[in-house]
């Protein structure tokens, strides 16, 4: 089926002003050659130059007008395939698209399955295995910071930085396996200080990269950010004010928040996912005291907790709170947000800070904003202060882990190496210690492709859509 000329439509589901139906195989100029008809040239499709563009007519076999379409020519290896490709730009009508795949079909060409061009590109050597996934989540980024992240893997940063760990340990592995040839004359030919030293190295790379998931997952995500605080502090009110929409249901009845609720905003190219709870109180009612033990569990997930106090109450109910908010925030962002600056003179927004202030002397990084969630006063310095609190790298060439695959064979290899380190601390045989490089070897492979079996190419490449 390798060797089939598929076709799909490449554009999104839906009628617009163009459609772009792409072909790829041995066949595809023979294919389209039936049934494109040119103007102004009488040269058939592998005659013209690849890389240009080509005007004139689809036309059924009984000789009637299809439409009039645009046709992109690239002779393989130079193409996305790393095949003949061809990609025809039709008028967008879901009607042409339809009668159009159906021509090719009958013209020798078989209806491509999900993600079945990027794999050819794969299999044909145009990309490795994290580029290929690289493609998907660059059609699912949603944000600049999602966007930017896909870019970096697609372009081959992430496996140039694999490539060079692989291409230094594979020099090793080549010397012990060598010593394994003249076990018996006991010869080392692999300088055992050196490889301690590049175990070292790998490991620090590794677990970088392993360590830089919690972001990347973050970004891909959305950073996980709670909203806290008592009964009828406004909570529901901040978060329908942050994602632009009545998500959650208002109302000055206490504990209506019940259970949690959750939505993601992008706010200046990253993607926020806000999560509302029930409000912390003593209550007997069993149903609201399941919502307030799955505040504190979704308070454990967040990165960033946005504790909301109704700055109108009474300091001892903030006491209360801050009793069981604060130990669970010891390594969060923690942003404290009072509530309800419309009803404060100046006098009481000091006393209230003050007495913030006095709670939070073992936390001097801790940011405290005055907001009016219903007046949508404040907001906008709300929303800095995420960024700010989001963290994210500075530079955008930073190599960040964003997928769940990469990070688990991260962390075998990270294993891997670190047996390495410990066989060459007691002394152990180097067929133990060429045992333990395979295996870092072979996981580092399994990211990229070097190492992969076939289930595991259907379960990443089933996921992409028809036509990519």
């Amino acid at each position: 089926m390798t060797k089939d000329t598929i076709c799909a439509i490449s554009t999104a589901p839906g009628k617009g002003g163009i459609a772009v139906i792409r072909i790829s195989g041995n066949k595809a100029f023979e294919i389209t050659d039936r049934i494109f008809h040119p103007f102004r040239t009488n040269k058939n499709i592998a005659e013209q130059t690849s890389h240009t563009l080509l005007y004139g007519e689809l036309k059924e076999e009984n000789g009637k007008l299809l439409d009039e379409v645009v046709i992109a020519k690239f002779v393989a290896p130079h193409s996305f395939t790393g095949e003949d490709t061809i990609e025809i730009s039709c008028h967008g009508s879901l009607y042409i698209q339809q009668r159009i795949i159906e021509l090719l079909i009958r013209t020798g060409c078989r209806l491509a399955r999900p993600g079945e061009f990027t794999r050819r590109a794969f299999s044909n050597g145009k990309i490795d295995l994290s580029q290929a996934e690289a493609v998907a989540d660059l059609i699912a980024s949603t944000s600049a910071a999602t966007h930017r992240l896909a870019i970096n893997q697609m372009r081959g940063d992430f496996s140039n930085e694999l490539a060079q760990l692989r291409t230094r340990l594979l020099d090793f592995a080549s010397l012990i396996e060598l010593e394994l040839d003249f076990s018996e004359e006991e010869v080392e030919f692999a300088d055992r200080d050196q490889l301690n030293g590049l175990s070292r190295e790998i490991e620090q790379v590794i677990r970088r990269l392993s360590d830089s998931f919690h972001i990347g997952n973050a970004i891909k995500n959305g950073i996980p950010t709670a909203i806290i605080g008592e009964t009828n502090a406004g909570k529901s009110t901040l978060l329908n004010r942050l994602v632009h929409e009545e998500k959650a249901l208002v109302s000055d009845i206490h504990g209506t928040t019940r259970d949690v609720i959750e939505d993601t905003f992008n706010i200046q190219g990253i993607t926020f996912r806000f999560i509302d709870t029930a409000g912390i109180r003593d209550t007997q009612d069993k149903i609201e005291s399941m919502g307030i033990e799955r505040t504190y569990k979704k308070l454990e997930q967040a990165d960033i907790v946005l504790w909301l106090i109704d700055a109108t109450g009474e300091n001892k109910h903030i006491t209360d709170v801050t009793t069981r908010i604060l130990p669970r925030c010891e390594e969060k962002k923690l942003i404290i947000l009072l509530n309800k600056l419309d009803r404060l003179s100046a006098d009481e927004q000091k006393e209230k800070e003050e007495f913030i202030h006095t709670l939070l002397k073992d936390r001097p990084d801790t940011d405290i904003l005055f907001i009016s969630a219903s007046e949508n006063q404040n907001i906008d310095r709300l929303e800095q202060l995420l960024i700010t609190a989001a963290h994210l790298p500075e530079s955008g060439n930073d190599i960040i882990v964003t997928n769940a695959r990469h990070y688990e064979a991260l962390l075998h290899a990270l294993q891997s190496i670190t047996r390495v380190q410990e066989g060459l601390a007691t002394g152990v045989s180097g067929d133990f210690l060429a045992q333990d490089i395979r295996e870092c070897l072979y996981y580092i492979g399994t990211i990229v492709g070097e190492v992969s079996t076939e289930d595991i190419l259907k379960n990443i490449f089933s996921k992409f859509c028809i036509g990519k």
